[in-house]
């Protein structure tokens, strides 16, 4: 089976909505592949799995470890691996080396990296050498420390010429698609229609061009579950009431 490539996401623009998913091992990946385009070995696994609490501890040999299971775990969706805080900000060389290690040693299809207007560069650079590249803005995790909290973003008009010029600098400097986090409803319905690359919304708009969640979220694995994640299923009352009948 041929696997989704970052140029046919690219090319839904538009089109029939994009399916995503956080994955982070082999099995959970081999049961969503079938029903998702992009699996998404995202650094929020440092939070998810690991217990941080926040995603700037993670190394980027963690995020090499997981996305080789979830490469070996699935055989369709395009597989996206986050660059995590430190490996590709320094300067576009480095994220170059980083990003052409992980490719080369996870198998995956494309990288995620966060920023905008002050990682065009670097976009550019990795496009050019064979690095698919997918964006992501809005509430960027990694910059935690400098933003202060979790909270969603542009929600004073004023702020919206900000992640407008974001969004328009990574669409020219050659990514895929780009990742809108905690974005205002109206700003990333406004970003969908003004860039010619597909939007992925995670509590942002609707409107966008696809859409990813958290798969613990969703099913109900995760402590702290954001206010806009529909949980599908309660796993994690399952895992405990199954536990608790067993050690009765």
């Amino acid at each position: 089976m041929k696997r989704v490539t970052a140029p046919d996401i690219r090319n839904r623009k538009g089109g029939a909505p994009i399916v995503a998913l956080t994955a982070y091992h082999a099995h959970t990946a081999r049961i969503i592949d079938p029903y998702v385009d992009m699996l998404l070995v995202g650094d929020s696994l440092g939070m998810v799995m690991h217990g941080y609490e926040t995603t700037v501890p993670v190394p980027l040999e963690l995020m090499i470890m997981h996305a080789q299971a979830v490469v070996r775990g699935s055989t369709r969706a395009l597989v996206v691996v986050d660059m995590p805080f430190g490996s590709y900000e320094e300067s576009p060389a480095i994220a170059f080396r980083n990003a052409a290690r992980v490719l080369k040693e996870t198998g995956c299809g494309a990288i995620k990296l966060e920023g905008g207007v002050h990682m065009a560069e670097t976009i550019g650079y990795l496009s050019a050498r064979g690095i698919p590249v997918m964006s992501h803005i809005g509430m960027t995790p990694q910059a935690i420390n400098t933003i202060g909290s979790f909270a969603p973003r542009g929600r004073l008009r004023s702020e919206w010429a900000e992640f407008e010029a974001d969004a328009k600098a990574v669409a020219e400097s050659g990514a895929f698609a780009v990742v809108l986090e905690a974005l205002a409803e109206l700003l990333a319905v406004r970003i969908t229609k003004q860039i010619a690359i597909p939007t992925i919304g995670i509590g942002a708009s609707a409107e966008c061009d696809g859409q990813i969640l958290v798969l613990e979220d969703m099913l109900g694995l995760s402590p702290r579950v954001p206010k806009f994640v529909k949980e599908y299923a309660q796993i994690g009352a399952g895992i405990e009431g199954a536990v608790k009948a067993f050690a009765s």
